[in-house]
């Protein structure tokens, strides 16, 4: 019985001083091991979403450099008129007016007026007789001048006098860059 109560003793007392405090350690290791998961799941996380945003930033960059190319320094309007008087020759498309109009662009806060860029916008409304296949024609021309000219409007009416051809009204805006 004494050997029983000493082995016994001796299970408390490996239990009480060495098992015990392990144990509590362990689930203290446990906890910052959770913690650790947690911090490197959110790391993950943002890692994926530094990823996503230079990708991103790739893209733009890339879509900037593409739009620059496009872009003639402070020739875009002369440009235009080369090609608009080009294409509706050949295209046997007449102009019935042309009214260019500057529009003032608001400076953005923080920028200063002495940049070396200015950019003016210039709207353009034409009124002219073409057929629709033509038109087509020139419109697909239009995408493919070294630079950007946007179509804001776009109205096309058929008018008994002006037969075969149809009446286009077309609002167009560019972004010109002075130097």
């Amino acid at each position: 019985m004494l050997i029983f109560v000493l082995i016994a003793i001796m299970i408390w007392v490996f239990d009480r001083f060495y098992y015990t405090p392990q144990s509590r350690k362990i689930l203290v290791f446990k906890g910052e091991i959770k913690a650790a998961d947690l911090k490197m799941d959110q790391f993950l996380l943002l890692t994926k979403g530094v990823e996503t945003v230079e990708a991103e930033v790739t893209r733009l960059e890339k879509e900037k450099r593409g739009l620059s190319e496009r872009t003639l320094k402070g020739e875009e309007f002369r440009a235009f008129l080369r090609h608009l008087a080009r294409e509706s020759d050949s295209l046997q498309m007449k102009i019935i007016s042309l009214n260019p109009q500057e529009e003032k662009l608001p400076l953005l806060e923080g920028k200063k007026e002495s940049s070396t860029f200015q950019y003016r916008k210039v709207a353009i409304q034409m009124v002219l007789h073409s057929t629709y296949t033509k038109l087509g024609i020139y419109l697909k021309e239009i995408e493919k001048l070294p630079f950007l000219i946007n179509v804001d409007n776009l109205q096309i009416e058929r008018n008994e006098e002006i037969q075969p051809f149809l009446k286009v009204t077309m609002g167009l805006s560019m972004h010109i860059i002075s130097l």
